[in-house]
C-alpha cells in the first residue's frame, strides 16, 4: 500500500486507511469477531492507518481495538479523538468539551482503552465554541511534549480555526466528511487552509455514507438502529434526488470495470498526495473491496467524466440532521 505525509511534521500513513467506527457504534449489528478479523486483514492488506474515537461507544470501539492491537501495535498508525463530552456516567451529553483539564483526562482514559503508551495522531473531534481554540491546543501542545501524543489533528472545523489552531501547536491533519457527494470543503475554504498551511487532509465517509456503494436504494435497506434512517440525504425527495446521481456514478464505474465504490474512493485518492481517506468498514469483503481502490488510476478524461456527473454541491440534503449540523465548522 502506497504511504502518504500529513503536514509538515513527519506523519507517514497508509494512502488508504481504516474507520473503525461503525464496529461498536452507529450503524447497527455488532459482531466482535468479523470486526477483530476486519481490522487484522486491514493490517495484513497494509491499510494501517486506523482510525477511532474515545465517544464511538462510548469506549467500546478504543476497547476493541486495544484487544485487536496488543503485541503488534508498531505495526500501525492509530489515531483517536476528544470533544465529543462523555459524563462521569460513560455517556454522551450531547456537548462540546474543549477545556484542557477535559482533554488531559480524555488522552489517558484513551491510552487505557488502547492499550498503548502513545496516540500517533490525536484530534479534537469537534470544536468547543465557548473555549478559546488556543487554550485546547496549547493543552495539546503539551501532551506532545509529554510523548502522550506524536501528531495533532482536528475535525469540522472552520479554517479561520484551523489556521489559529495551527499557530498555537503544529497540526498534520485535518479530517472532514469529503467524497463525491459532499465536497464543502473546496468550497468553504477549508482545502485551501490545509494547503496553504501545509496540513494533511483526512476524508471521513469517502464513499458517501455507504451510499456511494449503490446498495441502499431506500431508507429500509439501513439496519434497524442505523443512524442514517434520520439522515435527510436518506429521506424522501432527497433520496430520490440523489440515486439519479447515483445512477450515473454507477455508469461511470461499469464502463471503467471497477465497482462503485471502488470508483468513489479513487476519485478522493486522486486528489492529491496529502489526501488519506478513511473508509469505515466492519466486514472483511468490503474493506478488500475497498483496498482494490488503491489501484485504480483515473485518466484525465474519466475525472471530467465524474465532475459533469456530480460536481461540489449536487447532493440533496444537508449530510446530518440539524442539531449535528450546528456543531460543525466553529
Amino acid at each position: 500500500m502506497e504511504q502518504r505525509t500529513l503536514g509538515g511534521q513527519g506523519l507517514r500513513v497508509s494512502a488508504l486507511g481504516l474507520g473503525c467506527m461503525g464496529m461498536t457504534f452507529a450503524y447497527g449489528g455488532q459482531d466482535d469477531t468479523e470486526s477483530r478479523a476486519t481490522i487484522e486483514r486491514a493490517i495484513e492488506l497494509g491499510v494501517t492507518f486506523l482510525d477511532t474515537a474515545d465517544m464511538y461507544g462510548p469506549h467500546t470501539n478504543e476497547e476493541l481495538l486495544g484487544s485487536v492491537l496488543a503485541g503488534r501495535r508498531d505495526e500501525v498508525v492509530l489515531a483517536t479523538k476528544f470533544g465529543n463530552e462523555i459524563g462521569p456516567d460513560g455517556q454522551g451529553t450531547g456537548r462540546v468539551n474543549g477545556r484542557p483539564d477535559y482533554l488531559r483526562g480524555q488522552i489517558d482514559g484513551s491510552l487505557a482503552r488502547l492499550g498503548t503508551d502513545h496516540v500517533d495522531l490525536y484530534y479534537q473531534h469537534r470544536v468547543d465554541p465557548d473555549v478559546p481554540i488556543e487554550e485546547t491546543w496549547g493543552a495539546l501542545g503539551e501532551l506532545v511534549e509529554a510523548g502522550k501524543v506524536r501528531y495533532l489533528g482536528i475535525s469540522e472545523a472552520a479554517p479561520d480555526t484551523i489556521r489559529r489552531a495551527h499557530a498555537t501547536a503544529p497540526m498534520s491533519a485535518v479530517q472532514t466528511e469529503y467524497s463525491l457527494f459532499t465536497r464543502d470543503v473546496e468550497d468553504n475554504g477549508v482545502l485551501a487552509t490545509c494547503r496553504e498551511l501545509g496540513i494533511g487532509f483526512v476524508p471521513y465517509s469517502p464513499i458517501g455514507r455507504g451510499f456511494l456503494s449503490g446498495t441502499i436504494r431506500r431508507t429500509e435497506d439501513l439496519p434497524e438502529g442505523d443512524w442514517r434512517r434520520n439522515s435527510p440525504r436518506f429521506q424522501g425527495e432527497a433520496l430520490q434526488a440523489n440515486l439519479r446521481v447515483l445512477d450515473e456514478v454507477n455508469a461511470l464505474a461499469e464502463r471503467k470495470g471497477v465497482t462503485p465504490t471502488q470508483l468513489a474512493l479513487a476519485w478522493v485518492l486522486a486528489q492529491g498526495s496529502d489526501v488519506a481517506p478513511i473508509p469505515g468498514t466492519k466486514r472483511r469483503r468490503y474493506l478488500e473491496e475497498n483496498a482494490g481502490a488503491a489501484d485504480v488510476t483515473l485518466t484525465a478524461e474519466e475525472l471530467e467524466a465524474i465532475e459533469k456527473v456530480a460536481p461540489v454541491g449536487v447532493a440533496s440534503g444537508e449530510r446530518y440532521p440539524a442539531a449535528a449540523m450546528r456543531m460543525l465548522h466553529q
